[in-house]
């Protein structure tokens, strides 16, 4: 198992390949957004299929967030993160070239996982999926998911903190105080209810 500190992470990042390291929820692949093709290769992902830009706190993000949804964005997220709720918002058309939806729309996260913030404090926003090969259920452990995919970086120490194992909640923003789910998860999110 190639187990790398945060560091060498880094350094596997900016060489373009992704690394594995833990969140709140799953375990996360992740990649500097250049490189957002690398995370289809190594999943065997469906390109149609966007991935969560994560970071590790919301000034990280708030650049990514289009002017018209940026009021809800920032009460939301105030709300709920860091935590297992992704949030789906326009983007500005300059991210274009690293969006990997077809509406100009970008999926945003920060888990509540001190490993996770801490490697995105140092790397800054990644494009992330889950870290298991598409359509097949992936493992919890460093050690099982280092069976997948054998030629990529983990972040150590091992074992990791302890997470949920569940996918987090996915909202969509659709105007201006209009929220719709995409996916339930552990989050109730009470703007829906």
């Amino acid at each position: 198992m190639n187990l790398v500190d945060r560091e060498s992470a880094l350094k596997t990042l900016k060489s373009g390949l992704p690394i594995i390291f833990p969140t709140d929820t799953l375990p996360a692949i992740g990649c500097l957004p250049k490189f957002s093709n690398i995370i289809y290769k190594f999943k065997k992902r469906d390109k149609n299929k966007p991935l969560i830009l994560m970071g590790s706190e919301q000034k990280q993000l708030i650049d990514y967030v289009h002017e018209s949804a940026k009021e809800d964005y920032e009460k939301i997220a105030s709300s709920y993160w860091p935590g297992a709720l992704t949030i789906v918002i326009p983007s500005l058309e300059k991210h274009a070239l690293m969006l990997t939806s077809n509406d100009l729309t970008l999926g945003l996260r920060i888990p509540n996982s001190y490993m996770a913030q801490s490697l995105l404090e140092e790397t800054g926003p990644l494009l992330t999926s889950s870290a298991n090969i598409s359509g097949f259920t992936g493992s919890m452990k460093a050690e099982e998911i280092a069976l997948d995919f054998p030629s990529l970086k983990i972040l150590g120490p091992i074992p990791w903190e302890k997470s949920s194992c569940k996918a987090s909640t996915i909202i969509s923003w659709k105007k201006r105080g209009n929220w719709r789910m995409i996916r339930e998860g552990e989050v109730l999110v009470r703007e829906l209810h």
